[in-house]
């Protein structure tokens, strides 16, 4: 038995031992933090009280049987702080512990993420071991002087001959790529991965089902263009803090490649999905919805997003943006494909009626634009380009009267000549997956096919 005596001493050590933490805690300047409770929890909102976190920052919420959940604050009312979950929600009850964390917003990012497949939070998926990163960036980027960026004036080989010679796209451009579902958008952007003069692409899978992130990564990315890229997935099951926050770690680390002097490929499928789970937490914490349900927020979220990308300072490195945006039955007039269109500098439309045809990749010509190609290209490539869609848009006119047989021969000097051309011109346009056409040999071919067009229409000139 211990004496009395011998449990006045141990308390007493203990009570010392207790006060030595606190005056070290107080010698060091930690801060105290204030716990709340989880009070309210509604869908995907959760309410605390009791607790003060700046918006973006975290917290832990401690529910029944130690069970953890990472949360966010995306706003306040009164009192109140509004959080929406990082992860799955389990376990949670009324007057449930709400820890702020010091955490912040960032991601690990090194050249050790090449060909690894990651979370938004930098947590692998590939079955590999973590990726011991040495540096951490924040999701929120760092904004550049527009006056300080480079212009847009070399261009990119993205491998795709219709792009290439007609779409031209350079380095540090912004591009968006339209399409409804079922259209090849997807293996237009693996194309792009695989066959592009990039140093480095990272692609961000946003709000994709999980089937289709599979297939993109092994059977359309493949271990070619897997070897020097990154990818980023939140699929359609994560919760849409995660979903928005997979677009910023790839925009992020997309930055850190580019910060390295890199020339770096972006892809990101897709701009709607990033645009759809801003609009859930704009809804849930109660912003009115203007568009088609969407909220304020997502406008102005489009541009913070979409402006990281481009060219750095001079002789720095450059971040080739290329967005998905899913035409909503097929409407281009949709709220986020007006948003988008309005601030890239060029989109490329992928027609539903062209993949029916059998054509792939399914660009629409006439409907697609690049806002800097005139930047990019000397003058006759420019006129090779313009007598191009003069003579699908020609055709694409007439196609009605042509396809019943109700015109006539020698009606239409233009006429005649886009009938002529026309099989050419989409002989040129389709391209197979695996196939890989540099941008000298896509001009080249461009050239070729509208040159020997005029020589063979001399030649039955003079025949006749």
């Amino acid at each position: 038995m211990v004496s009395d005596a011998g449990q006045r001493a141990v308390r007493r050590q203990r009570f010392e031992e207790r006060i030595a933490r606190w005056q070290e805690v107080v010698s060091e300047g930690v801060p105290l933090v204030a716990e709340g409770r989880l009070v309210r929890m509604v869908g995907m909102t959760l309410e605390a009280v009791g607790c003060e976190v700046p918006v973006g920052g975290r917290c832990r919420i401690v529910g029944r049987g130690h069970s953890t959940v990472e949360a966010e604050a995306v706003g306040f009312s009164g009192q109140r702080m509004l959080l929406m979950p990082v992860g799955q929600i389990s376990g949670l009850t009324p007057n449930a512990r709400v820890i702020p964390t010091s955490l912040s917003q960032s991601i690990a990012v090194d050249e050790t993420l090449l060909g690894r497949v990651v979370t938004p939070m930098g947590e692998a998926l590939d079955s590999r071991p973590a990726p011991g990163c040495r540096h951490r960036v924040p999701l929120a980027g760092r904004r550049i002087n527009p006056l300080g960026r480079d212009p847009v004036r070399e261009p990119l080989d993205v491998g795709v001959r219709g792009i290439n010679a007609l779409l031209s796209v350079g380095r540090g451009q912004r591009m968006g790529l339209f399409a409804g579902s079922g259209v090849g958008k997807s293996v237009l952007l693996g194309m792009m991965a695989r066959h592009t003069e990039a140093d480095v692409i990272v692609v961000g899978l946003i709000g994709e089902r999980g089937r289709e992130v599979n297939e993109f990564i092994h059977e359309i990315l493949g271990p070619e263009g897997l070897a020097r890229a990154v990818v980023v997935v939140a699929p359609a099951d994560d919760p849409p803090l995660m979903r928005l926050q997979g677009a910023r770690a790839a925009t992020a680390i997309a930055e850190y490649f580019r910060d390295q002097g890199k020339h770096v490929l972006l892809l990101m499928d897709s701009l709607t999905r990033y645009s759809q789970a801003q609009r859930e937490i704009g809804l849930a914490v109660g912003e009115p919805a203007v568009t088609r349900g969407y909220t304020p927020s997502v406008f102005a979220q489009l541009p913070q997003l979409l402006e990281r990308a481009g060219n750095a300072g001079p002789g720095g490195g450059s971040i080739t943006g290329i967005y998905t945006v899913l035409a909503e039955g097929d409407d281009q007039q949709d709220p986020v494909a007006d948003a988008a269109r309005a601030t890239l500098d060029g989109h490329i439309v992928l027609s539903r009626r062209i993949a029916e045809r059998g054509r792939y990749p399914a660009v629409d010509v006439e409907a697609s634009i690049s806002r800097v190609m005139n930047a990019l290209v000397d003058r006759p490539h420019r006129e090779l380009m313009q007598r191009f869609r003069r003579i699908a848009a020609c055709y694409e006119q007439h196609r009605d009267l042509i396809s019943v047989g109700a015109y006539r021969s020698g009606s239409d000097p233009a006429v005649d000549e886009a009938i002529r051309l026309y099989p050419l011109l989409e002989e040129f346009l389709a391209q197979a997956p695996e196939d890989a056409v540099s941008f000298e040999t896509s001009r080249a071919a461009l050239e070729q096919i509208l040159g020997n067009a005029n020589a063979m229409h001399l030649a039955e000139g003079k025949t006749q």
